[in-house]
């Protein structure tokens, strides 16, 4: 009697036993199936343990030094400081990958959490804007200015190509009507046309400024194209009349002979 009832105990606790183990390896799974979490901001931070027992707060204010600049935001104890450099980007206008949070004397990464870091309500961060950044920011501004430069070469030459488009239109149009025009009048609105084809050679661009060099310089083709049309059959044109000189004075009056004696 004495022992079935061992037996039947030692079932009891190797059944417990088992029980146990396998509690805590699947907790122990568990734990490493949420070893990452997704932050509201979409960044993948590694999970919280809430048996930590850090004391938290619901927001914390903090104080930002960036040049001469101060900023206060608030926001959540437990967020990272990744989360802490998207406030301060509306606030700033820099953006995360250009930023960076120094807090007692280190920098601190984008999945490092605020509360573990040992920042409080009040604490101060400095923020300093990438060197890298700086310089591909210094390169853009060069870029624009180089393109903005472009353009308004482009428009000078643009307005002087539509006053010579005018005249080879007024040119154009006399030969049509069958007025000869001189030969040094096409030439000289030909060489003139060139030196804008030159012009545009020497401006430099990508991009909107290539594709608007290029339609200007068809327009000076077509119009030298034009005139050249018209050198072959200015020829044919009859020249512009001329008035003969009785045409434009009037005969003097004649005088009697018996007028000039008495």
């Amino acid at each position: 009697m004495m022992q079935k009832t061992r037996s039947h105990l030692c079932g009891k606790m190797s059944s417990s036993s088992i029980t146990t183990n396998t509690t805590s390896t699947s907790r122990r799974d568990h734990e490493d199936e949420t070893e990452c979490e997704m932050r509201p901001g979409g960044m993948v931070v590694q999970k919280r343990n809430e048996k930590d027992g850090v004391p938290a707060l619901l927001n914390v204010r903090l104080r930002v030094l960036y040049g001469v600049l101060r900023y206060q935001i608030s926001v959540n104890s437990r967020a990272t400081f990744g989360e802490v450099k998207k406030v301060l980007m509306g606030e700033t206008g820099l953006q995360i990958g250009e930023q960076k949070i120094i807090y007692r004397e280190r920098e601190r990464g984008n999945k490092e959490y605020l509360d573990r870091c040992g920042v409080r309500d009040r604490s101060k961060l400095i923020l300093m804007e990438d060197p890298a950044s700086i310089e591909r920011r210094y390169i853009e501004m060069r870029k624009n200015a180089r393109i903005e430069a472009a353009c308004r070469a482009i428009s000078c030459v643009s307005m002087e190509i539509d006053k010579l488009a005018e005249q080879v239109s007024a040119i154009e149009k006399s030969i049509l009507n069958g007025v000869k025009v001189p030969e040094i009048q096409i030439t000289t609105l030909i060489e003139m046309l060139m030196r804008q084809a030159i012009k545009l050679d020497n401006i430099s661009g990508e991009g909107d400024v290539s594709a608007s060099k290029l339609l200007q310089g068809k327009r000076v083709q077509q119009c030298v194209e034009t005139l050249d049309v018209l050198k072959i059959s200015n020829p044919m044109a009859k020249p512009p009349a001329v008035a003969t000189a009785w045409e434009t004075f009037d005969s003097p009056p004649t005088t009697a002979r018996w007028e000039f004696f008495n």
